[in-house]
């Protein structure tokens, strides 16, 4: 019954995060308080999938929001949706592609064309991450993300004939759309602790990707920015507000 409430949750979050996007782009500077930090988060994420032959990675951008919730002192709890996000591995093998079970393309005649396969999830990711700010704006962060696949295919790409030939062949049947592993980062924060933020990021899933390959994890790093919306305005305004 959890399971069923946390995917729930999950398609909702997801349904209405693009929507978010636009309200933390009207409306940040009203979120944002002491305790309260909201704004956007984007960059790119390399992705790959261990169980299979392939070890190439797959690389994509990402967009979301995020809220920074201020626990006590230097502690904080970061958290939020990236809405645009993908998972899965590039260059499959042909062994990997037995493994999955797929057809390769083939030209009318039976012929084999080349070009690349691929498997790819869109995803949405939510970090829970408890993160320390140290005091030359340096932070470290560890905790668990969970993530929804909403979208699953493999895909192949090749040239033929001068053309760009792209096909994707859906099959989110044969993986878990639920995934749950653990993060770790560290980054810093621009202008004295309250402008833009760049940070790494690692994530190892602890759960199969794949219903029948057992040690199918994924796994990505995450290179990112944070660019919080209105955070510092309100700061100035409380310093003008005493000195006056």
């Amino acid at each position: 019954m959890k399971k069923y409430l946390l995917l729930l949750l999950m398609v909702t979050v997801g349904f209405t995060a693009q929507s978010q996007i636009l309200i933390t782009l009207l409306l940040g500077d009203k979120l944002n308080s002491e305790g309260l930090e909201f704004g956007l988060e984007g960059g790119i994420n390399m992705t790959t999938i261990s169980g299979l032959e392939t070890k190439n990675y797959a690389g994509k951008w990402n967009l979301g929001f995020y809220f920074d919730i201020r626990i006590k002192n230097q502690w904080s709890l970061y958290t939020g949706v990236l809405v645009k996000s993908n998972m899965g591995v590039d260059k499959l093998t042909d062994n990997d592609l037995l493994t999955l079970d797929v057809s390769e393309v083939t030209y009318p005649d039976g012929e084999e064309i080349v070009g690349d396969y691929s498997h790819k999830m869109n995803t949405f990711l939510v970090p829970a991450l408890i993160r320390y700010k140290f005091k030359n704006h340096l932070y470290a962060e560890l905790g668990p993300q969970f993530g929804l696949a909403y979208k699953s295919w493999i895909e192949f790409e090749a040239d033929v004939d001068g053309k760009e030939a792209i096909i994707k062949d859906y099959n989110r049947e044969i993986i878990n759309n639920i995934d749950a592993g653990i993060m770790a980062g560290f980054g810093y924060t621009l202008f004295k602790g309250s402008g833009w933020t760049f940070g790494a990021k690692y994530y190892y899933g602890f759960v199969d990707v794949y219903k029948s390959i057992s040690g199918s994890k994924n796994s990505a790093f995450f290179l990112k920015m944070n660019i919080p919306i209105g955070a510092g305005e309100k700061p100035k305004k409380k310093k003008k507000d005493t000195t006056g």
